[in-house]
């Protein structure tokens, strides 16, 4: 298993050691679940000192898990307020891709940390459910400005992150980005239709 969230980053932009712990963890998650995730095996996986993992995270596990959180979507809401300039269909484009390249990249071994940590039974689910509203609300005035209604706008955006959401687990298990290629092209067709409605 290779940390492909920071081998990503490495010839872009250098992170610092917290913050590849942080993407480090957000890979774990995606990979194992938030229960199989631990500060311990996020050493091993990062190659980090025991003690500096305890030392950027004294909260322990809850705080590592908020924090690989926090850092995916981090970069979705930049991925989609770059691409939402665009229009809708850019921002769906970039959000298909960001997934894509890390289903890619992961050799389809981890899917999005987001979910995985929504779904578990773990402090942490709360603060989760909530980056899916944020991504919705980050499309909902990309799909508003593109002439869509504001209530078709506001089930849109869900139907796209929770698509998206979905086609991600299919694709990972399948190994394959077909399921996302196809529920991609479908929400293609969607946007469209809403936009010349």
């Amino acid at each position: 298993m290779t940390n492909v969230i920071v081998k990503e980053y490495a010839g872009r932009m250098p992170l610092d050691p917290r913050t590849k712990m942080v993407a480090g963890a957000a890979q774990l998650i995606g990979e194992r679940g938030v229960g199989a995730t631990s500060v311990r095996e996020l050493a091993k996986f990062t190659g980090a000192p025991l003690g500096s993992t305890y030392h950027y995270f004294p909260g322990g596990k809850d705080q590592l898990v908020e924090e690989a959180v926090a850092w995916v979507s981090g970069r979705v809401e930049k991925v989609l307020a770059r691409a939402g300039e665009g229009g809708a269909l850019a921002a769906l484009d970039a959000f298909i891709t960001n997934w894509r390249e890390f289903l890619v990249a992961s050799d389809y071994e981890a899917s999005c940390p987001v979910l995985a940590v929504a779904t578990e039974a773990t402090a942490t689910a709360g603060p989760a459910n909530e980056v899916f509203k944020t991504w919705q609300g980050l499309l909902v005035p990309v799909l508003r400005r593109d002439g869509v209604a504001p209530q078709r706008a506001e089930r849109l955006a869900w139907l796209i992150v929770g698509s998206l959401e979905g086609a991600v687990v299919m694709a990972r298990s399948q190994r394959s980005p077909e399921p996302l290629e196809a529920v991609a092209a479908e929400l293609r067709v969607l946007i469209t239709d809403a936009v010349s409605s």
